[in-house]
């Protein structure tokens, strides 16, 4: 079939959940929006305080910071056009408002890969080396990884965004997912798709599995290191680490597995995934993560703890004393 009986798309619809009926539509947009401004919300209030407290300017925290707000980035990217295809029907997003979203949804998933390597580097060295960890992780090293990692996240998703500038996008525009990324895009291609699925599966592949083993790693040596002698004999102090190490792997297991599946089924025989399936296991590891992130890594931290304390004692003594100070002197 020659190319000029195409019809070149010029917008697309993000069809969302194609089993949702339309009575539900308005109940998904409030919960859409509700989870939006929480997540929000909690990673913002951590960024704040990271800007307040000067105490709270050190390397774990720094991490924190950038895990924050690349999760507020990747939340404000895939949300609100979700919440606007529910909320009023609008369905249809732009040719290229379509690529930069995809270009920035694997962006910041690019990012958080390397955050997450980053930090497990961190408590590496911050648990077998304490005695040297002062020297080994600065504020500005870390700082300067963090700026690394931002940028470096650019390269993977850009990679795909050149093979998608070569291409055509002809007849059906409905992209049958949350929001624009590439497995749905991909599907909607002219012509050989094959290049553009395996090229596009090799990079997830890259920037899932490369890190992945090195936070894994990290966190085997953290268990076994013979520098953990020390802490070993007490109790206490090895329960801290595996308990660290069981919550992180907790959120880096919630992040890594359900990408990876998704991502290979295409690819794998007889592993075959529904609409419905594929986009409520996207809509899990996309969202779940940043939604727990702030109370995972931050309200377990004493030092965070004793500073969100010490402002809710400042906000009670700036409320009106009405109450108290309305008594009636006594007459003798």
């Amino acid at each position: 079939e020659s190319s000029e009986n195409y019809t070149e798309v010029s917008t697309f619809i993000i069809v969302g959940f194609p089993g949702l009926q339309l009575e539900y539509f308005h109940m998904v947009a409030w919960f859409l929006f509700i989870l939006y401004v929480t997540i929000v919300t909690g990673n913002l209030v951590l960024v704040v305080m990271f800007a307040l407290e000067h105490s709270l300017q050190k390397p774990m925290y720094i991490i924190m910071v950038s895990l924050a707000l690349s999760d507020i980035g990747f939340t404000t990217v895939a949300l609100p056009k979700l919440i606007a295809r529910y909320w009023w029907n609008d369905a249809s997003i732009g040719f290229y408002t379509c690529h930069f979203q995809r270009h920035m949804i694997h962006y910041f998933g690019s990012l958080n890969s390397l955050i997450m390597l980053t930090m497990s580097v961190d408590r590496y060295l911050a648990v077998s080396f304490p005695l040297r960890y002062p020297m080994l992780m600065t504020a500005p090293t870390m700082t300067i990884l963090t700026v690394f990692s931002w940028l470096v996240a650019h390269i993977f998703p850009g990679v795909t965004s050149i093979n998608f500038i070569q291409i055509s996008f002809c007849g059906s525009n409905q992209i049958i997912q949350a929001f624009c990324e590439t497995l749905s895009l991909a599907a909607l291609a002219c012509g050989d798709k094959r290049y553009l699925s395996m090229a596009s599966y090799a990079t997830a592949m890259f920037i899932l599995l490369v890190p992945l083993i090195f936070v894994i790693s990290s966190y085997f040596c953290i268990i076994i290191s013979n520098d953990l002698t020390v802490i070993c004999c007490s109790p206490q102090g090895r329960r801290k680490t595996l308990s660290t190490c069981a919550t992180q792997g907790c959120i880096i297991s919630i992040y890594y597995i359900p990408r990876f599946f998704t991502y290979s089924a295409p690819h794998i025989p007889n592993m075959k995934m529904t609409p419905d399936s594929q986009i409520a296991t996207t809509f899990f590891y996309s969202f779940f993560p940043p939604l727990i992130n702030p109370f995972v890594y931050c309200l377990r931290t004493k030092e965070i703890k004793a500073i969100l304390s010490r402002w809710v004692q400042r906000l009670q003594v700036f409320q009106p004393k009405s109450s108290k100070t309305a008594t009636v002197p006594k007459v003798k």
